[in-house]
C-alpha cells in the first residue's frame, strides 16, 4: 500500500525509502573508498560489509523498479573491490608501497563507481545492466 502513496512530488514513499538506502551505501562506500588509503584509518572493511549486507538485505524491495541497477551496481562494486583488496592484502605485508599503490588504484577504480552511481541516484536514472 505504501507503494502507492505519493508525497505530493510524485514520487512514491517506497521510491524514497529505497533513495535514503540508497544514499546511505554510496555515503559507506565512499568513505570505505577514501579510507582505503589512508594510514591507520583502516575500519573500511566493516564499512564494507555493513554496506554490502545493506544492499542484500533491501535489493528485493527495489525489484521491478529503476533502483534494482542501483542495488544491483553496489553488489557487483562491493564484490569486485572486496575480492581485489583482499587478493593484493600480500604486497602489504611483503612489500608495502606495492600494497599502497594497489590499493589506491582500487580505490580510485571503487570511488569512480560510487560517484557514478551516486550522481545517477540522485538523478533518478538507472545505473546500465
Amino acid at each position: 500500500m505504501n507503494d502507492i502513496i505519493e508525497n505530493g512530488t510524485g514520487t512514491s514513499q517506497r521510491d524514497n525509502g529505497l533513495r535514503t538506502v540508497g544514499h546511505i551505501s554510496y555515503a559507506l562506500h565512499a568513505i570505505v573508498a577514501v579510507t582505503a588509503v589512508l594510514p591507520g584509518v583502516q575500519a573500511s572493511i566493516v564499512l564494507l560489509l555493513a554496506a554490502f549486507v545493506l544492499d542484500l538485505v533491501k535489493k528485493d524491495d527495489a525489484r521491478g523498479t529503476w533502483q534494482e541497477s542501483h542495488f544491483k551496481w553496489r553488489i557487483r562494486s562491493v564484490l569486485w573491490a572486496g575480492v581485489l583488496y583482499v587478493v593484493t592484502i600480500p604486497l602489504w605485508l611483503l612489500l608495502v608501497v606495492p600494497g599502497w599503490i594497489a590499493w589506491a588504484i582500487i580505490s580510485i577504480w571503487f570511488l569512480y563507481r560510487v560517484i557514478r552511481g551516486w550522481l545517477a541516484l540522485n538523478d533518478r536514472r538507472p545505473m546500465p545492466e
